[in-house]
């Protein structure tokens, strides 16, 4: 019999306190802050003064679906025939194109990233399409890192040989939670049997890397069935596991309003979920990493938080340490030197503009040195849960004393001893780990509470 712990009374008061909206910091700035003007010549400019000697990750997004998800956040469709996938990877090829003509020379690959959607919707020979397109137009690392995101609902043995024939050894296996009743909720249906018989692929094919997405706060879902689903999943030794909570955000994602409001656990159950499923997985020796993540401690990502090497960007939690990502397909982002860019989210639009022969680039944002300066912070504080604010300050010639107006905003935090000083160093204690967003966001410029643009932070 599970008995799941009892919330304390202290994380009930840090519910009502500083349970409040706060960016997730993929980025600084944010994407609330991207606009048109970062326009395709700009982003053609950017791509030109890439230093043709250093590194490159990509990104290719596949918005399609077999079903649609209700708590999904992604840009992405369901399709019941496979012909606007074939179009769609058509013009992504030839989107790969237009950016080859725009770049100083072919740029050495170290990572490539396939989100979504569902990329396994993705046939076998739309795969060997791709990849060969890749290699045309950039130098593919032989020990190149390359990820895709995976519906266990559509995955086949057949696919996943195919994608380990073209370098795939990392992947992300959606799970989210296995209470029957939280699943019906959600639009959602997998057995623990069908997880267990796609990792058994996956490891068939030389996948030395695994990740299984969990989530807290779903309809129906208790902090039992949370406990439960952890305790399956631990099962198979994935080497990562990210625990996200359910952003509700029916206002941005009309099909959340299928989802019964009234069903979802308030924010105090939340946070008991939450910690439940972190302290069950800290006891099966997963390092847990930032805001979301948990690894095996020989994983890649473990070491890169023990090394001070750990990143984060639109994918979330990475050890990729390439300063540029390249996006391609609809609503991808990319992170050039020069700031961020993003290709037209709608569909429609990123297909007629790729057809016109134009880089389908809708909005970014120019990154600025003060930008630069709170964006290393952020970051830090979000990977390592510390930052040295002295030695970032060297790092950017500016004077501590010019953070004092965000060390002013954290007085709560530093009352509550959610964070401390410790020199030049602050450092975040105990529960602040569960409210890292919202301690950020005094870092951040351009955060406006009242705004109404993010979810919340509990």
């Amino acid at each position: 019999m599970i008995h799941p712990p009892q919330i304390a009374p202290a994380f009930a008061d840090l519910v009502a306190k500083y349970d409040g909206p706060a960016p997730r910091y993929t980025s600084y700035p944010t994407a609330v802050q991207f606009s048109p003007a970062v326009d395709e010549a700009i982003y053609r400019d950017w791509l030109a003064a890439l230093p043709p000697a250093d590194p490159v990750s990509l990104y290719l997004h596949i918005p399609f679906c077999a079903r649609l998800c209700w708590y999904c956040g992604c840009n992405t469709r369901a399709v019941n025939r496979h012909e606007p996938v074939r179009e769609y990877v058509q013009l992504l090829l030839a989107e790969m194109g237009l950016l080859q003509q725009a770049l100083p020379a072919k740029l050495k690959a170290t990572a490539i990233h396939f989100g979504g959607g569902t990329p396994n919707m993705l046939s076998v020979d739309e795969l060997a399409a791709i990849f060969g397109a890749l290699d045309n137009v950039f130098a593919l690392a032989p020990d190149r890192e390359v990820a895709a995101e995976l519906d266990p609902a559509v995955l086949t043995r057949d696919w996943v040989r195919a994608a380990a024939f073209h370098g795939l050894n990392r992947a992300s296996l959606g799970v989210q939670n296995l209470d029957p009743k939280v699943q019906a909720a959600v639009n959602r249906k997998e057995s623990f049997e069908d997880i267990a018989r796609c990792v058994g692929w996956l490891r068939e094919a030389g996948i030395r890397s695994l990740n299984l997405d969990l989530m807290y706060g779903l309809p129906h879902q208790t902090t039992e069935a949370t406990l439960s689903t952890v305790d399956a999943i631990v099962a198979l030794r994935p080497e990562r596991i990210a625990l996200f909570g359910y952003a509700h955000v029916p206002w941005m994602k009309a099909h959340q309003q299928l989802i019964e409001e009234k069903a979802l656990p308030g924010p105090a159950e939340r946070l008991a979920q939450s910690e439940a499923a972190a302290e069950r997985l800290a006891a099966e020796g997963y390092v847990r990493i930032g805001l979301d993540h948990f690894a095996l401690e020989t994983d890649e990502m473990a070491q890169a938080l023990s090394d001070g090497g750990l990143r984060r960007n639109f994918q979330g939690y990475t050890t990729d340490a390439a300063d540029t990502l390249l996006g391609l397909g609809c609503s991808a982002i990319g992170s050039l030197p020069q700031g961020y860019a993003q290709n037209i989210a709608q569909e429609v639009g990123w297909r007629a503009a790729v057809r016109e022969g134009r880089l389908p680039i809708a909005r970014g944002v120019a990154v600025s040195p003060d930008d630069r300066f709170r964006r290393e912070i952020i970051e830090r504080l979000m990977c390592d849960l510390h930052v040295d604010l002295g030695a970032v300050c060297a790092a950017h010639g500016r004077d501590l004393a010019d953070l004092a107006p965000a060390l002013e905003k954290l007085a709560p935090f530093f009352a509550d001893g959610l964070v401390r000083r410790d020199g030049g160093t602050l450092v975040v204690e105990g529960a602040g780990r569960l409210v890292i967003r919202s301690i950020c966001a005094a870092f951040d410029a351009y955060f406006q509470p009242e705004a109404g643009r993010h979810s919340r932070a509990l």
